[in-house]
């Protein structure tokens, strides 16, 4: 069966981009140099199999416009965008695995499990990811979790509908990040 899974860098003080939008903090990438340690010793092979192994990532428009729906294909996989909108026109004719769906987050989670099958969705954006949990179809939460305070900026869990409960599945610490994830209750 098919598990959805936000996965997203974070700073301690909950920020996964600065003021003006650079994913990260300013530099674009401070919050996800973890993932570049070639140390053997570290859990990044680990992920990235993971992120490898997913069947279908579900993306929110903003997140998927900003990645230029990854060149229409997320490592093979499709890719699924909840908007009420009608899709640019990359997405619209030039990237066959990219689907706009526009009657909700639970049918675009529906049609990205099913094209998954028995594997993982991979969530890609924070938005999506509040609405998904909203709508109760986000199954985990996997956040890296860096060892920074930005101070301001976006943050991940800005508004929520009110409380989540999470149960702990993993945690794994490392001098660069602190891998943590979690199960949403139900």
């Amino acid at each position: 069966m098919s598990v959805s899974v936000l996965d997203m860098s974070i700073s301690v003080d909950g920020f996964i981009a600065d003021p003006d939008d650079f994913l990260g903090g300013h530099d674009g990438e401070r919050l996800h140099a973890w993932a570049a340690s070639q140390d053997p010793s570290r859990p990044v092979k680990q992920f990235e199999d993971e992120w490898k192994s997913a069947g279908a990532i579900l993306a929110g428009r903003r997140t998927a416009e900003l990645m230029d729906h990854w060149g229409g294909s997320h490592g093979g996989l499709p890719i699924f965008v909840p908007s009420h909108r009608p899709p640019p026109p990359a997405a619209r004719w030039g990237y066959p695995l990219v689907t706009y769906v526009a009657d909700g987050i639970e049918s675009a989670m529906a049609q990205a499990k099913a094209a998954a099958g028995d594997k993982d969705v991979q969530v890609r954006g924070a938005y999506v990811a509040r609405t998904a949990l909203e709508a109760g179809v986000l199954d985990e939460v996997q956040l890296h979790v860096i060892p920074v305070l930005l101070g301001q900026g976006r943050r991940l869990f800005d508004t929520l509908p009110g409380l989540i409960e999470l149960d702990i599945v993993r945690v794994i610490n490392t001098p660069d990040a602190t891998h943590i994830r979690y199960r949403v209750r139900t």
